[in-house]
């Protein structure tokens, strides 16, 4: 599966007992290992009021990788737009790209304090799921919702703190065309007049929209002829719709003249079974600490994940995402991801990885890519 390429996606996590400095500094060690292992891209995502989490600013975090590394391209996964607006995202990316040209992924996403219940409805796949496996094998679990997390007080107060007092997120698929139109050099406002982003307008950037349902996200990556990534490893429930909701509404652009897809899915490799399902102990305890609304928790290492008593309430918590990761051995590993690619029809295939060590993460990452070039 060679053909196939692969990325990074780096939540910038801090472990148990490590800080804010050292997250930042293995992120910066793990790209210029994904850079020499042939991974194609390294994207950054946003999360904000998350203690376990440090990657709160894609572009600050992308610009000090991009000094330190020369070839893998590099972005954020997403920038999350509902709190921020067209022309400061055009220009936080065009003042990277004036540097570093040509290797700058300006991934978007929807969220980012917009409120819940504003995407589209998004159609159900037209491929059949039949106790909870895709056609090829594939695990499809029920659909989970995040209604109970939009609305808590945590989430409430990012929001608040995230926007100015009064201020409302523009309409997505308008944000979108006004991010084009900037990079474009062409943006005019209703009345007629000019603006011109310096730095920013004719940067060399790839625009892709980051979605987790057939819905809004997927409709306007579509109709703008962008690349789009759906994101088994966050929905895996809605992962074939995204794809097959992406491609439904796509038009050709100067961007791209077919669809082209990425899925994301969480991984954990070592050279055995049981080695790998050691070192992904704590992934459950962590994605509970998310969706219970207390916000990610520093990543457990093993022995700290033990200790937790489950509930059945937590264990249904966290069920679709703990069942969807994909840990093993190389070999293993490398057979699911070829199913994930087979039901989706992935052009290109997005990895993310947690573990409490460094080392252990950076072995991950260097035993997947070695398998899957011998493929």
């Amino acid at each position: 599966m060679s053909g196939i390429p692969l990325g990074v996606l780096d939540l910038v996590p801090i472990t148990s007992g490590s800080t804010a400095a050292e997250a930042l500094r293995n992120t910066i060690d793990l790209a210029q290992h994904a850079e020499r292992f042939g991974y194609t891209r390294y994207w950054f995502a946003e999360h904000h009021l998350n203690p376990g989490v440090a990657g709160a600013s894609p572009a600050v975090v992308l610009a000090l990788t991009a000094s330190a590394t020369s070839t893998i391209r590099i972005g954020s996964g997403a920038v999350q737009l509902g709190h921020r607006t067209a022309l400061s995202t055009v220009e936080e990316f065009g003042l990277i790209d004036a540097l570093h040209p040509g290797r700058l992924d300006l991934g978007l996403g929807r969220s980012g304090g917009r409120p819940s219940g504003q995407a589209a409805g998004a159609p159900p796949t037209t491929i059949p799921v039949v106790d909870g496996r895709a056609p090829n094998g594939l695990r499809i679990p029920p659909k989970f919702s995040l209604e109970p997390l939009l609305g808590s007080p945590r989430f409430l107060l990012q929001q608040r703190l995230l926007r100015q007092p009064g201020a409302r997120p523009q309409d997505y698929g308008e944000q979108v065309d006004d991010i084009l139109a900037l990079l474009r050099g062409d943006y005019r406002s209703e009345d007629g007049v000019e603006a011109h982003a310096v730095p920013g307008e004719g940067a060399e950037v790839q625009i892709w929209i980051l979605g987790s349902s057939g819905g809004e996200s997927a409709d306007v990556a579509g109709r703008n002829g962008l690349r789009f990534t759906a994101n088994y490893h966050v929905s895996p429930a809605t992962v074939l719709e995204a794809a097959e909701g992406y491609r439904a509404a796509f038009q050709p652009s100067d961007h791209l003249d077919k669809p082209y897809v990425s899925v994301s899915a969480d991984v954990v490799v070592a050279e055995d079974d049981a080695t790998a399902r050691e070192l992904a102990t704590g992934y459950g305890l962590w994605v509970r600490s998310i969706r219970s609304a207390e916000g990610a928790i520093p990543f457990p290492s093993p022995e700290e994940a033990r200790a937790h008593v489950w509930t059945e309430a937590d264990r249904a918590l966290v069920a679709d995402r703990v069942d969807t990761q994909f840990v093993g051995s190389p070999g293993r590993v490398a057979d699911q991801l070829e199913q994930l690619q087979e039901a989706t029809g992935a052009d290109e295939l997005i990895i993310t990885t947690l573990t409490h060590d460094h080392a252990d993460r950076v072995r991950s990452y260097r035993l997947l890519a070695e398998e899957w070039q011998r493929r």
